[in-house]
């Protein structure tokens, strides 16, 4: 599903315009970056959490030459799956 999808799907389920779906869908997914961006975590109960996480330093490999190099240190978004979430994915498999 892509965001047009879902978008879709927003708009059926709620009985909204596309237009409303499409903003409602949209900001939720621009707060929830934004949040996460200031360092804090957002947890949507039985759905899961976005938080940032902080990846150390490492040594990696140029995959054409072989040499060795030095990544630095960065903070990337995370997600964990709510425990409703998993009991879902889990039961439909």
């Amino acid at each position: 599903m892509n965001k047009g999808e879902l978008i879709d799907a927003v708009a059926a389920k709620a009985e909204v315009s596309q237009r409303d779906a499409n903003a409602i869908v949209t900001d939720a997914i621009e707060a929830i970056m934004e949040t996460v961006a200031s360092g804090e975590k957002v947890t949507l109960v039985g759905f899961g959490s976005f938080e940032p996480r902080e990846r150390k330093a490492r040594e990696g490999r140029n995959p054409q030459t072989g040499k060795s190099l030095k990544i630095p240190a960065t903070t990337v978004p995370a997600f964990s799956a709510g425990k409703g979430f998993k009991q879902l994915v889990a039961a439909s498999a």
